[in-house]
């Protein structure tokens, strides 16, 4: 039966009809992070019902959050590529060991965290001087709940990596719609005290948080155990290899910078931004949790042809890596194409959705709509991204992300602010994307020349 289900993926990820096999590897995942947008949102929405200062008390927290994920997701990639290549190279007990490894890196990851909840988030908050008192206070409670209670969310994020470098991408789609919708069902009845649940406020948003990563794991846990996969991970008598723990961060650790820069960015938007106002720093919370609806299907897609990359480079398989990377570029820019068409034509009905009014629906407005123009150009920088990740070389991925969310953005976004206000910040965004394809492409030359080219052409 383990034999039959080998070659059933061998036949799968090298010589299955590349847009229907891209299709089923990814449709699970993107549905599942368009779940997951659609829990940002709806978080955001509730807690936006206590007032502007609970928003921007979210959006404060928000970069220790990208951070939190950073790690997570970035690990997972370092996780699922390092098992794709070893399965392409039919190296089986490679990929077993590589599993069990990436539970430990979780459960070393929560640790991390659970220090950064305690001393890092009063520390972080503390630093934003101009923020008021209530906003402070209400930042500190959410960050310190969702970073003590991560050990969940790691473990999760580790076990459906397995699933999917393993070709299962329906049971972390059934994992993630279980914690998101436990989470915004939670979130009124913890928020505003439902159902004789005592009313946390902004404390509940992060409560519920954690109980939907607890269901999510849990699913996850069973899904592992029921599923018959050729990956299995296998906690006994486990002892940390560091050829294994390399392997994993040769690719994730670009991936957490990548991620992580993202954060660092927020931080400094956040910081130039608090200098006009609060509404104006929340504006830019809002754009996040509404872009991820343009963005999350796109990198929903990446964990399906990641995979399928991975696979067919273990494979030297030249002709069907470079079709999934083409044609994974096409699908991609049609989304994002598709999400500017809707900022431009609705930033107000947008905005609204959190209530907003006076100067932050028009700060909002005008943030949609300028910020939007990048969306087709960060297509193409992804998705060379992810051919990065799945092929080995992460270290492209990151340079790639420094230049446009560090070296470009942040001091473009200062210096532009000072001659236009707050208009300046927004548009720094398209700007850095402008760079972003540029060296996306330069990098990506680069990797064909040596590596890809001399690859054989198998059809």
């Amino acid at each position: 039966m383990a034999d039959s289900k080998k070659l059933s993926r061998e036949r799968l990820m090298g010589s299955a009809p590349m847009l229907p096999l891209i299709i089923k590897m990814s449709l699970p995942s993107m549905f599942s992070m368009l779940i997951q947008a659609l829990y940002n949102i709806v978080d955001s929405i509730f807690v936006s019902r206590l007032g502007e200062y609970a928003l921007s008390a979210v959006s404060l927290i928000f970069p220790i959050q990208m951070l939190n994920v950073a790690v997570g997701v970035g690990t997972g990639i370092g996780l699922a590529s390092l098992i794709s290549r070893k399965l392409g190279e039919q190296n089986y007990e490679h990929a077993n060991i590589s599993a069990s490894h990436g539970v430990f890196l979780a459960v070393c990851s929560w640790a991390v965290f659970v220090i950064v909840g305690l001393f890092g988030v009063p520390a972080f908050v503390g630093a934003f001087s101009k923020t008021s008192e209530v906003t402070a206070a209400a930042a500190v409670s959410y960050g310190q709940i969702v970073c003590i209670g991560s050990l969940f969310v790691f473990n999760a994020m580790a076990v459906e990596r397995v699933m999917q470098a393993c070709g299962d991408m329906i049971a972390p789609m059934f994992c993630s719609l279980t914690g998101c919708i436990t989470n915004v069902i939670l979130d009124p009845i913890m928020i505003f005290g439902k159902l004789g649940c005592p009313a946390f406020g902004v404390a509940g948003a992060a409560y519920a948080t954690v109980i939907g990563q607890v269901a999510n794991f849990t699913v996850a846990m069973i899904f592992l155990r029921s599923r018959k996969l050729p990956v299995k991970i296998d906690m006994r008598g486990f002892r940390p290899r560091k050829t294994a723990i390399a392997q994993i961060y040769q690719v994730a650790l670009p991936s957490m910078m990548i991620q992580s820069i993202g954060s660092v960015t927020n931080i400094a938007l956040n910081a130039i931004l608090i200098g006009f106002s609060e509404s104006a720093m929340a504006a830019l919370g809002i754009y996040f949790k509404l872009q991820s609806f343009v963005f999350m299907p796109v990198f929903g897609m990446n964990q399906g042809v990641m995979p399928i990359m991975g696979y067919n480079f273990g494979a030297r398989n030249r002709a069907r890596l470079m079709d999934c990377f083409k044609k994974a570029v096409v699908i991609a820019f049609i989304i994002m194409s598709v999400g500017t068409l809707i900022f431009q034509i609705f930033p107000a009905e947008l905005m609204r959705l959190f209530d907003a009014e006076g100067d932050l629906l028009a700060i909002g407005v005008k943030a949609l709509r300028t910020i939007s123009y990048s969306f087709p150009l960060a297509a193409v920088s992804i998705i060379c991204g992810t051919m990065f990740q799945g092929t080995g070389h992460g270290v492209n991925s990151m340079i790639v992300a420094v230049l446009r969310q560090l070296v470009v953005i942040v001091p473009a976004a200062f210096l532009l602010s000072k001659a236009f206000g707050v208009m300046g910040v927004w548009y720094a965004y398209p700007l850095a994307e402008i760079m972003g394809i540029t060296v996306s492409l330069l990098l990506f030359r680069k990797l064909y020349d040596k590596e890809i080219k001399t690859m054989q052409s198998v059809v």
